[in-house]
């Protein structure tokens, strides 16, 4: 097994164009404590079940830690796309042992670094509510899907009533502490609005109440042509 680390493109206009990496190195160190009762009550056995059989080529998008690798046995090849730095750290150190060829990019996910109608499918966990544009990453995962390709996505989502007036008044201390995360962000419609059609989506909610981070969303998406 292969591993290549692919740093970000120095002084040139493709470079220019993309995003700034960003570097969280303390929310870095703690997210997978932070994570912890989360992943345990409900990530774990979701990300098994989504993941578990995705075969060919799977883009896993913010790959964070890398908490989705574990579960993607039946892949041919993976690419781990995480622009932060200490977050790539942490995510070099999974690679240990795993069972399929995996190769770790900074691409950011508004400007992916991949060839179009590349990848069966196109993973998205808990990434959505932090990059600066879920439209341009969305339509980036679209761009590098085959044509019969999925997109899977576990996220956090924009919740109803006084929990989304709640999520719109603790976003901008909760996003300078939490990374960039939005907690209030619609990623349903968004993902629409990118041309995908939903084809199986059910909400859960596994947060105490005072968590603005709720419910979240397990979908699967294809192409709507």
């Amino acid at each position: 097994m292969i591993t290549v680390i692919r740093p970000m493109l120095a002084r040139s206009a493709k470079a220019a164009a993309m995003p700034r990496p960003r570097q969280h190195p303390v929310f870095a160190a703690l997210y997978d404590r932070m994570t912890g009762p989360l992943e345990r009550a409900a990530m774990a056995e979701r990300r098994a079940r989504l993941l578990g059989d995705l075969d060919g080529q799977v883009l896993d998008v913010g790959a964070g830690t890398g908490a989705n690798l574990v579960y993607l046995r039946q892949a041919s090849r993976v690419v781990a796309a995480e622009p932060d730095v200490a977050m790539r750290r942490r995510l070099a150190s999974r690679l240990a042992g795993m069972s399929v060829p995996v190769e770790i990019t900074s691409d950011a996910a508004e400007k992916l670094r991949q060839a179009d109608a590349s990848f069966d499918a196109v993973v998205f966990t808990l990434v959505l509510c932090s990059v600066a544009s879920p439209d341009r990453a969305l339509a980036e995962a679209r761009r590098v899907l085959k044509p019969d390709g999925r997109l899977i996505i576990i996220e956090h989502v924009r919740g109803s009533g006084r929990l989304a007036e709640w999520q719109d008044r603790v976003t901008p201390i909760w996003s300078r502490v939490n990374a960039g995360c939005h907690p209030g962000r619609d990623t349903a419609a968004a993902v629409e609005r990118a041309r995908f059609a939903i084809e199986r989506a059910e909400y859960f909610d596994e947060f105490p109440r005072l968590v603005p981070t709720r419910p979240l969303l397990e979908a699967v998406a294809r192409s709507a042509g």
